[in-house]
């Protein structure tokens, strides 16, 4: 973190809603990221992103400086996607998220950007029989890039449960890529 990034959030602390902002400004986009890729609903994923925003403004008081800040708030905002997911029915796939990939697979424009719509429904189809913990690794790890010892900490999982949830929802998406005919 920079001295600009601490002294933003020491503004923050003091109630300084022009620098609070500024971290939302930062820091959206990756939330929404997260929340698009664990609940496979835009507008729940705009739904989470405010939820977010509105409990690091209320939490931001205690966040610790000896924490690295986006780790923080993905602690934040993966459980509350994990919340909402245990709330919400399970969304199954349908016929139309397998077109999907089977189009997305068979493109062969390597530089083409999924569209939102695109990427819910090819990860509805590769997530639907994951657990939400399952899900929530899968996430960090895989589609977010983080390290395992980033996901620990905003898990709160220990080593062995991350490489064991993330080994289970590689082999459920290796089971059902097959069952779709690839790989």
């Amino acid at each position: 973190m920079t001295q600009t990034e601490r002294d933003i959030i020491i503004r923050c602390q003091q109630g300084d809603k022009q620098a609070f902002r500024w971290i939302v400004k930062m820091h959206q986009q990756m939330v929404f990221s997260l929340a698009l890729k664990m609940l496979c609903d835009e507008e729940e994923a705009k739904d989470m992103v405010q939820d977010t925003f509105i409990r690091v403004w209320q939490s931001i008081r205690d966040y610790d400086p000896q924490r690295t800040f986006t780790t923080w708030l993905y602690t934040i905002a993966s459980r509350l996607c994990l919340d909402r997911l245990k709330r919400k029915n399970r969304i199954l796939s349908v016929q139309e998220d397998e077109l999907v990939l089977k189009n997305y697979a068979s493109d062969t424009d390597s530089q083409r950007i999924l569209e939102n719509s695109e990427w819910i429904s090819i990860v509805r189809l590769m997530a639907d029989k994951l657990s939400a913990k399952q899900k929530l690794v899968f996430t960090l790890c895989q589609l977010e890039g983080l390290s395992s010892e980033e996901t620990q900490e905003i898990t709160g999982f220990d080593a062995r449960q991350v490489k064991s949830n993330l080994y289970a929802a590689r082999q459920t998406i290796r089971k059902r890529l097959i069952e779709l005919g690839y790989e």
